[in-house]
């Protein structure tokens, strides 16, 4: 091992300890020169098993070898500090030649015709593997550093595989959802582990009678690969102290999560062949796999959706604001008072989630054109309309007037069009409207005819718009909340009648607004894809009494 290199291997570490244990005996006097030759012997067998395995082995193309002399030669410092990659890439990060000539063969061996590779650094491990690929086989190299794609492409227009070679800079997540491969090897980020192994077994068969997966020891930079029909994996990074603990925890998720067998093969880092098997016979079917590979959490995640909440400025809008985009959304923030959705938005903002602030009275057509055409304008499409805005104005049913009737109904219903021709136009939407237990009983003793009328109506327009638009992609439901605990209902005018209400509760207490954000994720998400014209109704029992 050239003495300027840092062990990098168990074996390379091995080597380094008994170079100095040697050392040591040699400079005392004390120890018996039978334990001094033991350990020159141990010495020479740890440090001739690389070079042997280096021997033994196929020899690297001339391509190859070429990448790899550049790649070794090539002053990574320098071009991290010149700003050229966003991170600092140690020359040892290559997949070394016997490496790769593994991995070609388990690309032979395995007939894979679709790779992919996610983390590629100079490309020596894609090149590898495009030589084991048929002539009509396809690896897709996947990196963070577009630098490397620059390094790594006049080696593969050197050589005659590297047309089977397609570079793509950005995240690999994507890439993984949406394709299909025989194998995937990743070199990538360790706090992703988990994550890349998740998600794309999921849409592997559940009865796997061969496929293989294989990673190293946790003693130096993990390889793991997994393979099975569909697809191969290996991790590989440096090890810390923090880094040894997301290994370890990785490794106990693959060796007692999943059902698998396993073989370790020593070789340099150290390379576990792991096979996923099934216990007894098992429904190879979407409950097993997943809809589309992905879990019924992942689902409801609302990553890429665009969501806007009406009346969103406090109270149960405010909740659904927070709730859609937890789950991945980005929210428009909607309600007529201008300073309360700024602050909702600034919120939003603050854990991260992309957000909007529009003042609007959704009662004036004028002002809910402006508001679709504002988040239209800024992210393109509406993906969730959330109509949650409404009014309530308490009056005995004959003192009533048709203008409060209408304002109430206007309110309520205003935004369904207006959304509804964005997501028909494009084919799929979810809409989300806030009705109310009020809906299905005559909550007492408040009196508020127009209320109760109007949010009878949001259900039925509900119904009506949900399976009318169902087959043009657009599901329409509504929630149903009880008595919502707000600083009105503790208001001096209020407070008489909240042990009425409460005695009418059988859950015994008023509702959160937390209560109800699980609802409006799931109707949000794909997971609810069917469901219309549902009423979804959340009130601790009170209508059943």
């Amino acid at each position: 091992m050239p003495v300027d290199k840092v062990p990098d291997t168990p074996v390379e570490v091995l080597v380094d300890l008994l170079t100095k244990a040697k050392d040591i005996a040699t400079a005392s006097v004390n120890v018996p020169e039978e334990l001094r030759s033991h350990l020159q012997k141990a010495l020479d067998i740890a440090s001739g098993l690389d070079p042997y395995l280096e021997k033994m082995t196929t020899q690297e193309s001339e391509p190859l070898a070429e990448l790899y002399q550049k790649t070794v030669s090539h002053d990574w410092d320098q071009v991290h500090k010149e700003g050229k990659t966003m991170f600092r890439l140690p020359r040892e990060c290559i997949t070394g030649h016997v490496e790769g000539q593994t991995l070609k063969m388990l690309i032979h061996m395995s007939q894979a015709k679709r790779v992919l590779e996610i983390g590629m650094f100079t490309g020596y491990g894609a090149l590898s593997m495009a030589e084991g690929l048929p002539e009509d086989g396809c690896l897709i190299a996947c990196e963070l550093e577009p630098y490397l794609k620059e390094f790594a492409q006049p080696f593969f227009d050197k050589s005659p595989h590297g047309k089977k070679i397609i570079v793509k800079t950005g995240s690999a997540m994507d890439t993984l959802k949406v394709n299909s491969f025989d194998m995937v090897f990743i070199d990538a980020d360790k706090n992703n582990y988990i994550n890349y192994y998740k998600l794309y077994p999921g849409e592997q068969p559940a009865e796997i009678t061969r496929g293989h997966v294989c990673r190293q020891l946790p003693c130096s930079k993990p390889r793991f690969i997994l393979k099975t029909p569909q697809t191969t994996m290996d991790w590989r990074c440096e090890i810390s102290t923090s880094m040894s603990l997301k290994i370890h925890l990785f490794l106990f998720y693959v060796n007692n999560v999943l059902l698998v067998s396993k073989v370790i093969i020593p070789l340099r880092d150290g390379i576990s062949i792991i096979r996923r098997v099934s216990l007894g016979k098992i429904t190879d079917d979407e409950v097993f796999r997943g809809v589309k590979g992905r879990s019924i959490l992942d689902r409801m995640r609302l990553d890429g959706k665009v969501a806007y909440v009406t009346g969103a400025g406090q109270g149960i809008g405010r909740a659904f604001a927070h709730a859609l985009g937890e789950a991945g959304a980005k929210v428009a923030v909607v309600d007529l008072d201008k300073v309360k959705a700024g602050t909702v938005a600034t919120e939003l903002f603050l854990k991260g989630i992309n957000a909007i602030s529009i003042t609007a009275d959704i009662s004036k057509s004028g002002d809910v054109q402006r508001m679709i055409d504002t988040i239209v304008s800024k992210w393109g499409t509406i993906h969730v309309a959330c109509n949650n805005a409404g009014i309530n104005m308490n009056s005995a049913s004959e003192d009533t007037s048709l203008e409060e009737l209408l304002v109430a109904y206007q309110c309520h219903n205003a935004v369904f069009n207006a959304a509804g021709r964005v997501m028909l136009k494009q084919g799929y939407g979810k809409i989300i409207n806030t009705a109310s237990m009020a809906s299905l009983i005559v909550p007492h003793p408040q009196k508020q005819l127009s209320y109760n009328t109007s949010k009878a109506g949001v259900v039925k327009l509900t119904q009506t718009l949900g399976t009318e638009w169902i087959d043009r992609g657009v599901r329409v439901n509504c929630i149903s909340p009880g008595i919502v605990d707000t600083p009105l209902i503790h208001s001096e005018s209020l407070r008489p009648l909240v042990q009425r209400w409460l005695s009418d509760i059988p859950a015994g207490r008023l509702a959160q607004v937390t209560d109800l954000q699980a609802a409006v994720v799931y109707l949000a998400s794909d997971a609810s894809d069917y469901m219309t014209g549902h009423n979804l109704v959340i009130e601790g029992g009170q209508s059943l009494w």
